[in-house]
């Protein structure tokens, strides 16, 4: 394939080749680490131009050298002496967490999350592979790195939105933002086994001192604010997955859904013996079933159900923010 080319997805390689889907994933992050592919925004990913091979000095002229005259020369150069130990390139020696963390953050976010390893970021930055594992033990704690630094990135308002459910609409629209930013992030989070990153769980804390005071106890409390931000992330996920999906199609959602067959939908879907409800939207007006849009009914539907809980407890339901004293004003 010439370079700008279309490179298939993973659904047309298991089609084309017979393959598992994990071995067509396995095949595109491949090409991703070496270099090979690149992703275009709007297109999807495409062939790579080659780079352009680099110079080496030719050897100076004159009679063979032995090994002692080798290694003389090399830490001359700057290379393994003696001793055989080597000298860290510039890059390495400038390598610093941050740098690491920034880096794998850009590839994450640009390429998804299946094109991140430790040998992928090496690569971004220049340098061995190994030179990686003496700031970061591992890409587990590589990304618990990089989760903590984009919940960093927007810290949240201070003061806090007054009321309880303004201050947890405050909360989730905030994490809601992050995961738009930071498609891969959903992905990453687990709430049966959460990793410890302060400026996360910093979320929490807020979501649980909006609630003080309110006549829940502290399990109900922690529940009611562990329950919105799975929510959130939960629908969060498929930010990633259109991102996927908009790479190797090189459409949006919206331009996928336009080029849908009008007679295959008609066909499958406007059954009114079948799908009688779904007849009776396809006769009615647009609808809107973004994410954005199921994010922000849910969020209501949720925090209705909160309010209803407190009533039930003989707590105050009406707009009330409590510090972390939980003193309700």
């Amino acid at each position: 394939m010439k370079p700008g080319s279309r490179v298939p997805s993973t659904r047309r390689i298991t089609q084309e080749w017979g393959v598992a889907m994990a071995t067509a994933t396995k095949v595109l992050n491949r090409l991703r680490e070496e270099g090979l592919v690149r992703a275009v925004p709007g297109v999807g990913t495409v062939v790579a131009a080659p780079a352009a091979p680099v110079a080496t000095p030719a050897a100076p002229a004159g009679p063979a050298v032995g090994s002692a005259a080798v290694r003389e020369a090399g830490r001359a150069a700057g290379g393994p002496g003696a001793s055989g130990v080597r000298r860290p390139r510039g890059g390495e020696r400038e390598l610093r967490r941050e740098r690491i963390v920034a880096t794998a953050i850009r590839v994450a976010d640009e390429e998804g999350l299946t094109a991140l390893s430790m040998r992928r970021v090496a690569t971004e930055l220049g340098v061995a592979t190994m030179s990686l594992y003496r700031h970061v033990p591992g890409k587990d704690e590589l990304l618990r790195l990089m989760m903590d630094t984009v919940f960093g990135e927007q810290p949240l308002p201070d003061p806090p939105a007054p009321g309880w459910r303004a201050g947890l609409e405050e909360v989730a629209r905030l994490q809601w933002r992050i995961y738009r930013r930071h498609p891969w992030l959903a992905s990453t989070m687990s709430f049966t086994r959460p990793v410890l990153a302060p400026d996360a769980a910093l979320h929490t804390e807020r979501a649980m001192a909006a609630l003080a005071g309110l006549g829940l106890t502290g399990e109900e409390m922690a529940q009611a604010a562990v329950t919105l931000a799975a929510y959130t992330c939960g629908l969060a996920v498929h930010f990633e997955r259109e991102a996927q999906a908009e790479q190797d199609s090189g459409m949006s959602a919206d331009e996928w859904m336009d080029r849908l067959d009008d007679e295959d939908h008609d066909r499958l879907m406007s059954d009114p013996e079948r799908f009688p409800m779904f007849d009776a939207l396809n006769r009615g007006p647009e609808i809107d079933l973004s994410l954005d849009a199921l994010f922000e009914f849910g969020m209501v539907r949720m925090l209705d159900g909160v309010a209803a809980l407190m009533e039930a407890r003989g707590g105050e339901a009406a707009d009330g923010w409590s510090g972390g004293g939980g003193r309700n004003e």
